[in-house]
């Protein structure tokens, strides 16, 4: 566990849900399958982790986070369906926008790092990470993908009704009144597991079926307002473009991009993913 310091932020303890479990068999969220990959359970989603940051996030930054604030990080370790975790930040020098930020389980265990900022987005620890592409004909899973290619473009609607029934039912984490009614910017905003769903769930959906069988998860993952906040029940343009194909020993990964735009053309927010495709008999994959 870190040291504790008079600029240290500090959010509650909120219990992990693994809200993926019914995925089934076959999916990194189910018991059996997670184990059979040397995990302790089924993994809590990692996007699910990002909707304890915000109430943090605007303590620093005020409300303006949701209008041109980000949250970058790196997943370290998985965490499993009941686990209590938390969220540390602190509070940046004077004249700075950025901050470090991490979760910790309740015994000190890392579960992510990086950063959160307003305005600047480009000092963030994905974006400037080294994402140097291997070389492609080391890759058997992931051979067929390009750094660079296109992953679409679609027009969407932000629905509401996933997001109203978790925020119900209590399991959105630190949830805030904006994801449920109206928000300062008027109408009820996109909580980020949502905004991950929409950036990631459209523009992978067709990639991931022509992977065939296989076991993934989420490795990094940052988001970021541009002309915040993404509504719920509005209509977006999606578009998604492949950044670095690569491998650890352990798994092959990808990057790759997502904008959302208004219907006008504006840039609305954005997001930066690595996902990992689990080799077979893989064991419990690093971080890094």
């Amino acid at each position: 566990m870190r040291t504790c310091s008079p600029s240290l932020v500090t959010g509650p303890a909120w219990l992990a849900r693994n809200w993926a479990s019914e995925a089934g068999r076959g999916s990194i969220h189910d018991d059996a399958t997670a184990q059979e990959f040397g995990f302790r359970g089924g993994t809590v989603p990692a996007d699910v982790h990002l909707n304890q940051f915000p109430p943090v996030l605007c303590r620093i930054f005020g409300d303006d986070w949701f209008k041109s604030g980000n949250l970058s990080l790196l997943y370290k370790n998985a965490t499993t369906d009941g686990e209590s975790v938390r969220v540390f930040a602190e509070t940046p020098e004077s004249g700075d926008q950025q901050c470090r930020v991490w979760m910790e389980r309740d015994d000190g265990l890392l579960v992510c790092e990086g950063t959160a900022a307003v305005g600047d987005h480009t000092r963030s620890e994905l974006w400037t990470r080294d994402l140097r592409p291997c070389d492609p004909s080391s890759l058997e899973i992931l051979r067929d993908l390009t750094p660079g290619q296109s992953l679409g473009c679609y027009d969407i609607v932000v629905p509401s009704k996933r997001q109203f029934s978790l925020f119900d039912a209590e399991l959105i984490s630190d949830p805030l009144d904006w994801y449920r009614s109206v928000s300062p910017w008027g109408g009820a905003i996109a909580c980020p597991s949502t905004i991950v769903q929409q950036l990631w769930g459209v523009p992978i959906a067709s990639l991931e079926r022509s992977l065939g069988d296989h076991v993934g998860l989420f490795g990094a993952i940052e988001i970021g307002h541009i002309n915040g906040p993404l509504f719920l029940d509005r209509e977006y343009r999606i578009e998604s473009e492949l950044v670095c194909v690569g491998q650890s020993p352990k798994t092959e990964y990808f990057w790759f991009d997502s904008i959302a735009r208004s219907p006008q053309g504006p840039e609305v927010a954005r997001m930066r993913m690595m996902c990992r495709v689990l080799k077979p008999e893989a064991g419990t994959p690093s971080a890094t």
